[in-house]
């Protein structure tokens, strides 16, 4: 059988989440997540913004350096009202990419939409129902935290459709309140 390790971020300049689990056939095995802390203070000063970055960057080597992915997967940028705090997010991201392409990983990209829609099967799903469904599909004891458990989702949406539902043809297709239409 083929195992493949994946290593889920949920990238962000105070919180980056991550999470690793492992593929074995078609089951999915915990292996470990928690978060990258960088918020040191009540301001995101400019200043200190290439110290958090480097925090995230540090933070991510480790974690690959000691659970030994083979794959990551990262949640895409979406734009938020303020254009500011997309930027800094924005940066927070490429930190994460970094990361991996640096110890020469293959990085895959999903959407909030696709995490959601892959995990809970609906796209718009609330933070309670992603955090309730990794527990679930993972049998964790206790509830993950939620940047935690947006990692996590993005590893398994990575497992269920980078690797096998996410290659079904889609064209011809189009996404409407968060499912496949055809």
């Amino acid at each position: 059988m083929n195992n493949v390790r994946i290593l889920g971020i949920d990238p962000g300049l105070r919180l980056t989440g991550f999470g690793v689990i492992e593929k074995v056939g078609e089951k999915i095995t915990y292996i470990a997540s928690g978060t990258i802390k960088t918020a040191t203070g009540k301001t995101e000063d400019r200043e200190e913004l290439p110290a958090r970055l480097k925090i995230i960057l540090d933070g991510l080597f480790e974690v690959i350096d000691t659970y030994a992915p083979n794959q990551v997967a990262i949640e895409k940028v979406f734009v938020n009202v303020n254009p500011q705090s997309t930027l800094l997010l924005g940066q927070a991201r490429g930190a994460a990419i970094s990361a991996a392409v640096i110890r020469n990983l293959p990085v895959a990209e999903y959407t909030a939409l696709q995490v959601k829609q892959a995990v809970v099967g609906n796209g718009h799903a609330q933070k309670e129902q992603v955090q309730e469904m990794v527990k679930r599909f993972l049998s964790l004891l206790a509830t993950p935290k939620p940047d935690s458990a947006d990692a996590l989702a993005c590893a398994i949406c990575h497992a269920h459709g980078g690797q096998g539902l996410g290659k079904l043809a889609t064209a011809g297709f189009r996404v409407k309140g968060g499912r496949l239409m055809g």
